[in-house]
């Protein structure tokens, strides 16, 4: 069985973006013993179950996690590769913002195991960063990547772009500048209007208004060119990486790996057995911080839902993660985790236009989205998965 990839949750924020509809939330006190004891709880309720496994990767998301104490850090780290078999170079990555609080505790989350770093950079211009609710600026963005580059053996960092008033001109600019800084892994977000956020209602109030398709994709065109000059390559639809660098605990996702979730809100995909063999089961955390930790309390684990998934839903997720990455999907690899022929889970006549017109490559039983079929991505997986 593939290594297993593992997402801990960690749920609170300093304050929420207003484009964000993430399971984020804000307290004025952040409730640390708590919330510690109770993902370890979890954790260790999940490994008992799944018995030791291999472990590829682990990766602490939010919310911000940067805003953990690193001693729990270290204690999950330690938990998770003592339950588990951890692969020799396992990834351990950890999302962190530019604030000064969180920058400053960077080397004691080094010093806890986190051996990747992610950094929420968002943009580099003030204006932009104020409009989408940061709580640094471009300086502080700045002198955080040169900390993280000193600090980790591997980071990443986080751009939105589509922004109001963005142009291809200030796009370039603002891609060299954070990618001479930080060239290693950037991953790249299309500012879009989420419903039930703040940018929603100000949105339908005509005070925010987002660049055309038509400029969408200019910026992201010019993107890939940016990147590529520095050395980054797509490797996903929205990330780009120098050869090596590529974090695989996303691919885990897009490969349609096994992964556990742990904390409020978090989602897995995980082979267990049922009756008669194995089966995929999909697998949800209570999302309202408190009462998961209750649930916690009481039974071990903040579960609200699990389910095995049967044909065609394993098949359906595979091609939906899996034509995101530019190396596409194995046929034969999706016919074993999923137990469907890959031309099977496709309607016939839209992958038989689709290759007609260079939006799929099909070549030595792999199956890819071309450049023009990624930027179409969207509609064209509405159309052609079953």
């Amino acid at each position: 069985m593939e290594p297993l990839a593992l997402y801990i949750h960690w749920p609170f924020c300093l304050r929420k973006c207003p484009y964000c509809d993430f399971n984020s939330h804000v307290r004025e006190v952040l409730p640390q013993e708590r919330f510690a004891r109770a993902l370890r709880t979890e954790l260790a309720w999940e490994a008992a179950r799944l018995g030791r496994r291999r472990l590829g990767s682990i990766f602490f998301g939010g919310g911000t996690p940067s805003l953990m104490a690193p001693d729990t850090v270290s204690a999950l780290v330690e938990d998770a590769t003592r339950l588990f078999d951890p692969v020799a170079d396992l990834e351990i990555t950890l999302e962190a913002n530019p604030t000064s609080i969180e920058t400053g505790r960077l080397h004691a989350f080094r010093q806890a195991g986190i051996n990747r770093i992610s950094v929420g950079v968002q943009s580099l211009d003030d204006g932009d960063l104020r409009m989408l609710g940061r709580e640094h600026d471009g300086r502080q963005a700045i002198a955080a990547l040169e900390t993280a580059r000193a600090i980790f053996p591997r980071f990443s960092f986080d751009l939105i772009y589509a922004r109001p008033g963005q142009t291809v001109a200030s796009w370039r600019a603002e891609l060299d500048q954070a990618l001479a800084l930080a060239a290693d892994h950037l991953s790249l977000y299309q500012l879009t209007i989420e419903p039930g956020t703040r940018f929603e209602a100000l949105h339908r109030q005509g005070l925010i208004v987002l660049p055309d398709e038509a400029l969408g994709a200019a910026l992201y065109a010019e993107t890939e060119l940016v990147a590529a000059r520095h050395g980054l390559l797509a490797y996903e639809v929205s990330n780009y990486a120098r050869p090596g660098s590529e974090s695989r605990h996303n691919l885990a996702y897009w490969r349609y790996a096994d992964y556990a979730g742990i904390g409020p809100g978090a989602h897995g995909r995980l082979t267990l057995p049922v009756a008669g063999g194995q089966a995929i089961h999909a697998t949800r955390r209570h999302r309202a911080p408190e009462p998961w930790a209750d649930l916690v309390e009481r039974d071990g684990h903040g579960s609200t839902a699990e389910t095995v998934l049967v044909a065609p839903e394993p098949a359906r997720e595979m091609l939906l993660m899996g034509l995101r990455l530019r190396e596409g999907i194995d046929a034969a690899r999706f016919r074993a985790r999923t137990g469907t022929a890959l031309v099977d889970a496709l309607e016939p006549d839209i992958l038989e236009q689709a290759l007609a017109e260079n939006y799929l490559d099909w070549h030595e039983g792999c199956l890819r989205a071309t450049e023009d079929g990624r930027i179409r991505l969207e509609a064209l997986l509405g159309a052609l998965v079953k």
